[in-house]
C-alpha cells in the first residue's frame, strides 16, 4: 500500500469513527479529496485507491489536471474564489460548485454552461464567521440569495458551504458548524431539494460531522501538507 493510500484509508477511518460518535450512518457522509496544487500523479495514486471525488481551487490548474486525468467517472468540484472571467472553464469542466456568494457569478455559470451537459450542482457559501478577510454571503442574504439562484437555468441548488474561524476545542469548532445547520434546515423549508451540507476540513471534520455535515473537504490529511 502506498503512503498516500494508507493516509486515504486512515481518514476514512477516522470518517467513520466521527459517524459512530454522532450517531450517524458513514454512508451518509462524502469523503472530498482536495487536490489543489497537488500533482496529477498523487491524485492518480488517489484515484487506485478508490477515491473519486476531488476538489480544486485554481482554474487553470484544475482544467490541466482534469486533462491529463481524462476519466470521466471522477467528480470535480470547483471549492475556490471565482474571477468573472473564469466562469466558462469553469462551466464547462467542472460538476459541483460550492463557492457561490455572487449573483452576477451564479449567471455567468449558468448561461455558459453546455447545454449537453447535466446542471452544475451548487452551494451557496456561507461567511458563517463573519470574517471580512473571507468569501461567502451574510446569513441574512441566504434565503433571498438562494432564491434568485435556484431559478437560473443549467444550475441546481444542492445545499451550502463554509470555511468558519479556525477553532480552538471540538465545542468551540461545533459552534459556527451548528450556526450553519441552522441555515441549512432554513433553506430547506423554502428549498425541499436541497441535501449537501459541506462543512469540515482536515483539522475539524470530527465537528462538523458531529452537527450533520454531509461532505467534509480534505486535503493535507490525504495528501500531506507539501504542495
Amino acid at each position: 500500500m502506498s503512503e498516500l493510500a494508507a493516509r486515504l484509508q486512515q481518514c476514512q477511518r477516522r470518517l467513520a469513527r466521527a459517524a459512530l460518535a454522532a450517531g450517524r450512518n458513514e454512508s451518509e457522509i462524502t469523503l472530498l479529496a482536495v487536490s489543489k496544487t497537488k500533482p496529477v500523479d498523487a491524485i492518480r495514486a488517489a484515484v487506485c485507491a478508490g477515491q473519486r471525488r476531488f476538489g480544486e481551487s485554481y482554474v487553470q490548474e484544475a482544467v490541466e489536471k482534469i486533462a491529463q486525468l481524462n476519466d470521466a467517472t471522477l467528480e470535480w468540484h470547483f471549492i475556490g474564489p471565482i474571477q468573472s472571467n473564469k466562469t466558462r472553464a469553469i462551466a464547462e469542466h467542472f460538476t459541483w460548485v460550492q463557492s457561490i456568494d455572487r449573483l452576477k457569478i451564479a449567471e455567468r455559470l449558468s448561461a455558459q454552461r453546455p447545454a449537453h451537459l447535466t446542471p452544475l450542482q451548487i452551494c451557496i457559501q456561507v461567511n458563517i464567521s463573519d470574517e471580512p478577510q473571507k468569501g461567502g454571503i451574510a446569513a441574512a442574504d441566504l434565503l433571498p440569495f438562494a432564491a434568485a439562484v435556484s431559478r437560473l437555468p443549467g444550475l441546481h441548488l444542492r445545499g451550502l458551504m463554509a470555511i468558519p474561524a479556525a477553532g480552538g476545542d471540538m465545542d468551540a469548532q461545533r459552534a459556527p458548524f451548528a450556526a450553519l445547520r441552522t441555515l441549512f434546515e432554513q433553506l430547506r423549508l423554502h428549498h425541499p431539494q436541497v441535501d449537501t451540507l459541506s462543512m469540515g476540513m482536515s483539522d475539524d471534520l470530527e465537528a462538523a460531522v458531529a452537527e450533520g455535515s454531509t461532505l467534509v473537504r480534505v486535503g493535507s490529511a490525504i495528501f500531506g501538507s507539501r504542495a
